[in-house]
């Protein structure tokens, strides 16, 4: 039986988009008569109906490929059901294009706001199925995400290589990295490159803890201090605040975001010489790593599996080591924080991280 399928990805980039669409391609042409058609920057190709057959051959030689072949772009959840400007029902848009491709199946790469969209449109009647990414690991009911183990690779790196800098200059080194409601990636890139203290999102931290453990630390005639906070931590004293109503504040200050905030406190209260470092976009390029080039093939092999079975409405999911999947309506507005007690936290308390409590 023939099965025409299209494929998009959707909201920031990251490693393993190129292996996840490779896999869904490679498993689909084995087990059933498989047509691909690739639309362009995610659900806005969708919307506006730019898309293009695609061959067999494009899915060759893209394994360890970064990026997206398909190109990505944001389209934001809370507008989707919003007419604007351009007057344009998106909605009735995909839906539109959707049969205008004469699709059987859309699959969609993304994180959250790409769940909530491809919960919508399954709501609506469409045939969808979910493969989950990002480098945030914050998808609801799924262990692990692709891209994120590469990303921490990179971030590990990042925080390896500002300690040498740090213990030569004698310097406390805020290290801003990626993770804007969940802590995950901060986490494991704090533990794996041996920082001293570590902020995430879900344990607003305390700048009197924080500064004791500076202070501590030259006690113990450490000269250097090397902080991994993620972009979305904040002052304990602003937990009242909403996250707008915070970012107002650092734009108030004049401070680009939470780690110049911090940084500045820092040096007011102990007089040493405090550097921030943000490496950005730098987290989600280049080749995915081997860890997640085997997720993303696994991911998308199952994926193509569900669409055999025409089992729509689910997205794929890791569960205990096994691949799996959920309901796009169980996943959808659903996010997977770092709680309090987790191991890693634990584990990070017990060889001496400060969590900044």
């Amino acid at each position: 039986m023939k099965r025409r399928i299209g494929i998009l990805t959707s909201g920031g980039d990251c490693p393993g988009l190129n292996a996840a669409i490779r896999g869904v391609a490679r498993a689909s042409y084995e087990l059933f008569d498989a047509e691909f058609v690739g639309i362009a920057d995610g659900y806005k190709g969708l919307i506006e109906g730019d898309y293009r057959e695609m061959s067999r051959s494009e899915f060759s030689g893209i394994l360890t490929l970064g990026g997206t072949i398909l190109g990505t772009s944001r389209q934001p959840y809370r507008n989707m059901r919003v007419i604007e400007d351009d007057n344009v029902d998106k909605v009735a848009a995909m839906k539109a294009n959707y049969k205008k491709m004469g699709l059987d199946c859309l699959g969609t790469l993304g994180g959250n706001g790409t769940h909530k969209t491809a919960n919508l449109l399954a709501e609506e009647g469409l045939n969808v199925i979910g493969l989950p990414k990002t480098i945030d690991n914050d998808i609801w009911g799924t262990d692990v995400t692709f891209g994120f183990h590469t990303a921490v690779d990179i971030a590990t790196d990042v925080v390896d290589r500002i300690h040498t800098t740090a213990n030569s200059h004698g310097r406390i080194m805020v290290i801003e990295l990626m993770g804007n409601k969940a802590g995950w990636l901060t986490l494991y890139a704090g533990i794996a490159g041996g920082a001293d203290i570590v902020l995430l999102p879900e344990i607003p931290y305390r700048m009197e803890t924080v500064i004791a453990s500076i202070e501590r630390r030259i006690e113990h005639h450490r000269s250097f201090t090397i902080i991994a906070i993620a972009e979305g931590a904040y002052d304990k004293n602003w937990a009242d605040k909403k996250r707008k109503e915070r970012a107002q504040l650092l734009k108030e200050g004049n401070f680009p975001s939470v780690s110049y905030y911090l940084a500045d406190q820092i040096q007011r209260e102990t007089g040493l010489e405090t550097r921030v470092v943000v490496p950005g976009h730098y987290q989600r390029g280049g080749s995915p790593s081997p860890y997640d080039r085997v997720l993303s093939t696994q991911f998308g092999v199952y994926a193509a599996h569900l669409i055999a079975e025409e089992n729509y409405g689910q997205t794929v999911a890791m569960k205990g080591g096994q691949v799996s999947h959920n309901s796009l309506k169980a996943v959808a507005g659903k996010t997977k924080f770092v709680p309090v007690d987790h191991q890693m936290v634990q584990c990070g308390r017990d060889i001496g991280i400060s969590f900044g409590e």
